[in-house]
């Protein structure tokens, strides 16, 4: 049986640089294809050639006879006024389902979904919501293949759980633009990367994305063997070269016209291994403050969107009894299904919004960058106008940077500068948000969804920047696998009403499961007295209520504070004599500094994280 898609000698261009060229892909029968690449590799533009929403400049897109293909683009968009049902019934009506089957796809299809309320207006519904409603009105035709932008932006972890099944269980092909690694880990047989650094300008491998980073490695290896040895055979010819034959032979001639060849070819081969990388580095303010923002009790409401009348709708309550403190080098992961509160838990913490019970306590000047999932930038302005608003000098951390430099370090040209921003792709959009977060010094980093639309590179230096990170960090993101590797806790909502502290987000899972068990058990919601049950500053081992202090806790309790000021004094001292220049020249004094520093650090830490736990217990 012919290929369902079979793509050959592929060419797109947008203005002077090809985004890729010559480009050969077949998608089969049962294929889950994982497309990656970095951002303005072309993976969106090549998908929609595939869904036969664009045309190639050059090549040929073969589909096989009467074969389905259901594409779904990065942006979910719904006319206003439509319900979720309308939309699902035109979906149906224009596949030619038979109208005495229609209803009982519809209910089969929202069901599997999660769709609880058909009646509800798409355009209305949250980011993730109205992404499930997409993939669900795709699915309607009974697609021969699936092609996915971006599926796992805006959905939840639920939403992303969901579609894993969904592809993991599914009968058609699907070829899904991703950076979520764990998502392409579970639901990709093979790989392929779309990148100008491989001969072919892709790189295909059968199997999950570990394979593929292994392959892969070994491909890039053998390139550089290969780029090596033609490097040394160059030199030799340039050094006959620079001897001046004379091209009078036939042999002399083809050894002149060879070594041109070759120099063409390595210089060819250069320009397409070349790799730049984005300099993300974020400035801390440094302070020595360890409390930096106190949670006591909040509680938060969000106005109700049952259909009551106008005035006397009942506020929602998100989430109650929050008692959380931030500190210094705390790198928090904030977990919960869409609409449980995690962006309006960020606009508490920024003092956007005030608590509906509780207090907020923040140390005095605390410095908050904030990372908005919306994007929200100025698609008028020029790419220099968006970096830097007035003149072409920036400020960063303390030295003046030209605004061209300052683009060079996140992966854009010259020529990119005076192009307006709407033509930036979501990845460059990203950057560009980025690169104006790094010029203000924080205490906090609040990061709502800052993984969208980035490439896997890009993402990679962003860990190793958070990590590195001296400050506070609020995370918001359905990337697991940053999620794990950067969170040091995780606060979890689960959007009836009740938090709760995890050590990362397979306790965090395991908690909403026992909770869906209680309540499937008990045949109603949580009561009151079991959203106790997992306190904001303790883990679920530590569940059952809050104990008092006992006599020994009390007496350590009421000489803490001494002890953490004496701890904070050293600590200081450690960081002074570390600095100092007579140490920091001499290896052996510099040695014994650090490990002073280090062991001050950890008692500091320590202090710190149990100050905390008497607090609660006190409460």
């Amino acid at each position: 049986m012919p290929p369902i898609l079979n793509a050959q000698s592929i060419t797109k261009q947008f203005g002077a640089k090809p985004l890729f060229q010559n480009i050969s892909l077949t998608v089969e029968e049962g294929d889950r294809i994982g497309l990656i690449g970095p951002n303005g590799a072309g993976k969106s533009t090549l998908l929609a050639i595939l869904a036969g929403q664009m045309e190639p400049d050059s090549g040929e897109l073969a589909v096989r006879k009467r074969a389905r293909a259901a594409y779904v683009p990065q942006d979910s968009r719904f006319a206003a006024g439509l319900s979720v049902r309308q939309v699902l019934e035109a979906a149906l009506a224009a596949a030619h389902v038979n109208e005495s089957e229609r209803e009982g796809r519809l209910r089969e299809l929202s069901g599997r979904a999660g769709f609880a309320d058909l009646n509800a207006e798409a355009a209305a519904l949250s980011g993730g919501w109205r992404k499930r409603l997409a993939i669900t009105e795709a699915l309607v035709c009974e697609p021969e293949v699936m092609l996915l932008d971006e599926p796992t932006n805006h959905l939840d972890l639920a939403g992303i759980e969901w579609l894993e099944e969904l592809l993991t269980s599914a009968s058609f092909a699907a070829v899904t633009v991703s950076h979520d690694r764990y998502f392409l880990e579970s639901t990709s047989s093979e790989i392929i990367e779309l990148n100008r650094v491989f001969a072919d300008g892709l790189l295909r491998v059968k199997g999950n994305f570990s394979r593929f980073l292994e392959e892969k490695q070994s491909y890039l290896e053998s390139q550089n063997r290969q780029q090596e040895s033609l490097r040394n055979q160059v030199r030799t010819e340039i050094e006959w070269l620079r001897r001046g034959p004379k091209a009078r032979t036939t042999k002399s001639k083809a050894r002149i016209d060879s070594a041109n060849a070759m120099i063409g070819q390595l210089a060819e081969m250069n320009a397409r291994t070349a790799v730049a990388t984005v300099g993300i580095d974020f400035d801390a303010s440094l302070r020595k403050t360890k409390r930096l923002v106190e949670f006591k009790d909040v509680a938060c409401d969000v106005p109700s969107s049952d259909n009551e009348p106008k005035g006397e709708m009942r506020p929602r309550r998100l989430f109650s009894g929050l008692n959380f403190i931030l500190t210094a080098g705390m790198k928090v992961g904030l977990v919960g299904p869409n609409g449980s509160g995690k962006t309006t838990l960020l606009r508490l913490l920024r003092g956007e919004i005030e608590p509906a019970q509780g207090s907020i306590r923040r140390a005095e000047a605390l410095r908050l960058v904030y990372f908005s999932q919306m994007r929200e930038l100025d698609e008028s302005l020029t790419l220099r106008r968006a970096l830097a608003p007035e003149g072409d000098g920036l400020n960063y951390q303390g030295r003046l940077v030209h605004v061209a430099s300052w683009a060079a370090r996140f992966l854009f040209t010259s020529e990119q500068l005076n192009q307006p921003v709407r033509n930036l792709s979501g990845g460059e959009r990203a950057r560009v948000l980025i690169a104006k977060l790094m010029l203000e010094p924080a205490d906090v980093l609040l990061l709502d969804e800052p993984t969208n639309d980035l490439d896997i590179p890009t993402l990679e230096i962003l860990e190793e920047n958070l990590l590195d990170f001296p400050g506070a960090l609020v995370l918001v993101t359905h990337d697991r696998y940053l999620l794990n590797r950067v969170s040091s806790t995780v606060l979890g909502l689960d959007g009836r009403g009740h938090c709760g502290r995890f050590a990362d987000y397979g306790q965090w899972e395991d908690w909403i499961e026992e909770q869906e068990a209680e309540q499937n058990k008990s045949g109603s919601t949580l009561s009151a007295s079991s959203a106790s049950t997992v306190s904001a500053n303790s883990l679920p081992s530590q569940a059952g209520g809050k104990k008092k202090l006992s006599y020994l806790e009390a007496r350590e309790f009421a000489a803490i504070e001494v002890r953490v000021e004496v701890s904070d004094a050293r600590l200081a001292a450690a960081h002074e004599r570390v600095e100092n220049p007579e140490i920091a020249t001499n290896a052996a004094a510099l040695q014994e500094a650090l490990m002073e520093l280090d062991a001050a650090q950890h008692e500091n830490d320590a202090l710190y994280a149990r100050w905390a736990e008497l607090t609660d217990k006190s409460e």
